[in-house]
């Protein structure tokens, strides 16, 4: 039994032309992550799908890729990415994923998951890109739900491991109000995706910073192989 967690999967089985096959280090992407994901992951494993899951604007749009996820082994936890137009309110998709018959997805949104003595907790995150807008209101919305993630793993007496979909540092910029939270609860491990492209990939911070482990798990940059955590 193992932790896994990967990033933008990107799917597109519910409308092909959004492929991200043509981008250079895509090709056949989809095909790759269930081979790998099939060579890899085991029925009792859990794997941590850190946002842009799928290009559906909506739940049904959405389904064919929700049901290759609930094809794969394993658990699934997914939480929202900057294109996961579909997501709604959690008692709405979980209603959903109930009435389809889809068991293996479960959605970290103000909470997190039991993983042994470690909880799984995380949020989207918010931008701190070059030629991104900031927005305050939601920017505050994300640390307050990163918090309420934390908080509530550590009363039940949990180490937290904190997943995003944003980056916390690029380049050269800074989430400040983001890290303060990983700073002020002491978070050992933080991984994120978003970021693609080699160039781009080289400009992450990939390693400890201020006592923070840093994991860059976008899929291209794993090669579309879930990486394990524990």
């Amino acid at each position: 039994m193992s932790l896994y967690v990967i990033g933008d999967l990107h799917l597109c089985f519910s409308d092909p032309s959004k492929t991200m096959s043509i981008f250079a280090g895509w090709q056949d992407y989809q095909e790759l992550i269930e081979k790998h994901w099939l060579e890899l992951i085991s029925p009792d494993d859990t794997v941590v799908l850190a946002g842009d899951i799928s290009w559906g604007m909506s739940l049904q749009q959405a389904l064919p890729d929700f049901r290759f996820i609930e094809g794969l082994p394993g658990k699934k936890i997914v939480l929202k990415g900057n294109h996961d137009y579909w997501w709604t309110t959690k008692k709405k998709m979980e209603d959903f994923f109930k009435a389809e018959g889809i068991d293996s997805i479960s959605i970290l949104h103000n909470n997190h998951f039991r993983y042994g003595d470690h909880g799984i907790c995380g949020t989207r995150g918010w931008v701190n890109m070059p030629g991104e807008t900031q927005d305050e209101k939601v920017l505050r919305r994300e640390v307050q739900r990163l918090e309420t993630s934390i908080q509530s793993a550590l009363k039940e007496g949990l180490e937290p491991l904190v997943f995003m979909h944003y980056p916390p540092i690029f380049a050269t910029n800074f989430n400040y109000d983001i890290l303060e939270i990983l700073y002020r609860y002491k978070i050992k491990e933080c991984y994120y995706g978003h970021i693609h492209g080699r160039s781009a990939h080289e400009l992450c911070v990939k390693n400890t910073y201020d006592d923070v482990n840093f994991h860059l798990i976008a899929s291209d940059y794993l090669q579309f192989i879930p990486e394990k955590v524990l």
